[in-house]
């Protein structure tokens, strides 16, 4: 993953203005590889579409993929046919490595992507970019496996689909609701920060985009689509599911690594309501006792777990020594990343090193706790260790949280007061100078590997996913 570049905190997110009527608001960009008889009806009906329905000034880029027919061809009549129409040319394929091109290079505040077999409704087009053009959200996707979604299409890409989403919530804890749906929408400001994060050139370029804009914290809006299966379509299954469950593990290795620099991509303080500060409440301290909660109970059953296991095998005095030590590590690191936010490998071992010293504090007092059951009876029921176990351990909770936070994640970013949540006032729309016209060129224009790295985006991996025609799934 890409931890060298990230241009830092988004702005609040404002409405944005109307602007001249040769500016376009909206950037559409369909990607293809070989589809030169499928372009011009697919271009037409959708700036038909535009031109009648998108109350703002708009442009569709056609980004063709190394096309070896006579796409680049078709492509370029249509731009010099139809003025808000643009062609770009790459060398290579890969769809990711297409929208990666296209986005970084254009001046629409809004950017979008749609399939060439249009196999979604167009209605929702409009509904789709709304919420980012009115500052609400950061991406849109459009999703076939919403309840008020109409989908037409066969049993085995109802099943594929269905089965990779579960997937990615099951590993990547990924909560929207569709990956895949050649639908999209983001907003130009989160582009620039969340494209150089992303690694991938092909198929599973769009679920790392959202799965980093999720985890950064940013506002994913999703809308209900009429889709219906292109027949002529095909899906190589095994190489996409080959190729997307190799994307899954890199993407949840480096979050789990804490390797990205996510926190730099979060809004200002303020725009989020959960940021909002509370009255005789120390920063952060609300949010934290939540997650030191949530990672308590889950560290007690797993300690729970291990105790039970071990005693199989061992006195009580080792088994809870051995399933407090390992439960004790766990809960470290669980809590360095999701309780307290710290990023990254820096500091990790002396972080457990510490929480090793509040796990002896925890031992002292759960096996003294088990010391003096034994000297109270001969035998104690296994059911009643456990219950001086528990109560043992909350005791020591509250203790472990104001350890940690005082000693071990002490929160030395604060240490002023804090920020307020007022936003930089909004400048009036006449004030604001006018983006200068701009225009893909007419002709077909040929970006070549190692044109598509600018000042945005970093250079690309040396082995580039490659996309075709087959794969719209």
């Amino acid at each position: 993953m890409r931890t060298d570049s990230s241009p830092g905190t988004l702005p609040a997110r404002e409405h944005l203005p109307a602007g001249d009527a040769g500016t376009p608001v909206l950037d559409v960009v369909i990607p293809v590889y070989n589809e030169e008889k499928d372009l011009p009806p697919c271009v037409r009906r959708l700036h038909e579409h535009l031109a009648r329905t998108f109350p703002y000034a708009f442009r569709i880029t056609i980004a063709d993929n190394a096309s070896t027919d006579t796409t680049p061809l078709v492509a370029a009549r249509l731009a010099a046919e139809i003025p808000e129409v643009g062609t770009v040319r790459l060398e290579q394929k890969g769809r990711g490595r297409a929208l990666r091109t296209v986005w970084s290079a254009s001046d629409a505040p809004v950017l979008a992507y749609m399939d060439v077999d249009l196999s979604t409704d167009l209605n929702a087009l409009l509904p789709l970019v709304a919420p980012l053009i009115s500052g609400h959200s950061d991406l849109a996707i459009g999703s076939r496996l919403a309840r008020a979604s109409r989908v037409v299409r066969g049993p085995k890409r109802e099943f594929i689909s269905r089965a990779y989403n579960l997937i990615l919530r099951g590993s990547l804890q990924a909560r929207f609701s569709d990956a895949q749906c050649g639908f999209k929408a983001i907003r130009r400001d989160v582009a620039q920060a969340l494209l150089p994060l992303v690694e991938d050139t092909g198929w599973f370029f769009d679920t790392e985009l959202l799965v980093l804009a999720e985890r950064a914290g940013l506002r994913i809006h999703e809308v209900p689509v009429d889709w219906v299966d292109d027949p002529d379509s095909t899906v190589h299954i095994v190489r996409t599911a080959t190729e997307d469950l190799k994307g899954v593990w890199r993407v949840g290795k480096a979050l789990a690594t804490g390797s990205l620099p996510l926190d730099r991509l979060a809004r200002p303080f303020g725009d989020d309501p959960r940021d909002r500060e509370l009255t005789g409440v120390p920063h952060g301290l609300a949010r934290q006792l939540v997650g030191f909660c949530v990672v308590g109970g889950l560290s007690t059953l797993f300690y729970l777990v291990l105790y039970s296991a071990f005693r199989q095998a061992a006195g009580p005095q080792t088994a809870n020594a051995l399933a407090l030590l390992v439960s004790a590590v766990a809960n470290t690191a669980a809590n360095r990343r999701l309780t307290f936010g710290v990023r990254g490998r820096g500091g990790a071992v002396r972080h457990q090193a510490q929480g090793l010293v509040v796990f002896g504090i925890g031992l002292a007092l759960t096996s003294g706790s088990l010391a003096a059951l034994n000297a109270a009876g001969d035998s104690a029921a296994h059911s009643t260790e456990l219950a001086v176990l528990v109560a043992a351990n909350l005791a020591a909770t509250v203790l472990r949280f104001l350890l940690f936070r005082a000693w071990v994640f002490p929160d030395r970013a604060h240490t002023g007061p804090a920020p307020t949540a007022a936003r930089p006032a909004p400048v009036p729309t006449a004030a604001r100078p006018a983006p200068a016209p701009y225009a893909w060129p007419q002709a077909t224009t040929h970006l070549h590997a190692a044109e598509t790295t600018n000042a945005t985006t970093q250079p690309r991996p040396a082995c580039p996913h490659s996309t075709d025609p087959g794969d719209t799934r």
